[in-house]
């Protein structure tokens, strides 16, 4: 696989905790970098995905009334909780 060298300055609290788990965990600080990275990645990819799928069902009117939505947040607690909206 091909690589590229990416430099970044990062405080030095968090490069203490990188260099703590590297030794924590015996693998070398890039490797610890790599695998927060693409954690990271995978996260706003998802994010991206889900916030795409939400815009569709909004174009697409799949949406709650925000009322309905309140007052069923409002009876949780209660004794009687109104069932989730639909």
């Amino acid at each position: 696989m091909d690589t590229k060298v990416i430099t970044a300055h990062v405080p030095l609290p968090l490069a203490e905790k990188v260099d703590q788990l590297a030794a924590r965990l015996d693998r070398p600080r890039g490797w610890i970098i790599k695998q927060a990275l693409s954690a990271w990645v995978d996260l706003e990819e998802e994010r991206r995905r889900l916030t795409l799928e939400a815009l569709a069902d909004v174009d697409a009117g799949r949406v709650i009334d925000h009322q309905a939505v309140q007052a069923w947040a409002e009876s949780l607690g209660t004794d009687k909780p109104l069932p989730v909206p639909r």
